[in-house]
């Protein structure tokens, strides 16, 4: 299993309700500062990190994200 972060930039109220019904992802939340929201997801496999990241950025709404892929 790979875990990841994306965070994401979005000036949208619910954008982390909305990242939620993004498959692999099993947390999301609104936050302050330059992001507005994270998503935590996992996979089974490091290239489906780059799939959810680009449904993400598909979402009306999101500006950029950035991911950070947790190491182990």
């Amino acid at each position: 299993m790979v875990r990841a972060i994306i965070l994401v930039k979005s000036p949208k109220k619910l954008i982390a309700a909305r990242l939620r019904k993004v498959s692999s992802i099993t947390e999301s939340f609104p936050t302050s500062g330059q992001f507005d929201a994270v998503a935590i997801i996992e996979v089974e496999q490091l290239i489906q990190i780059k799939e959810v990241a680009n449904q993400i950025q598909k979402i009306n709404g999101v500006e950029r994200t950035e991911t950070m892929v947790e190491v182990q």
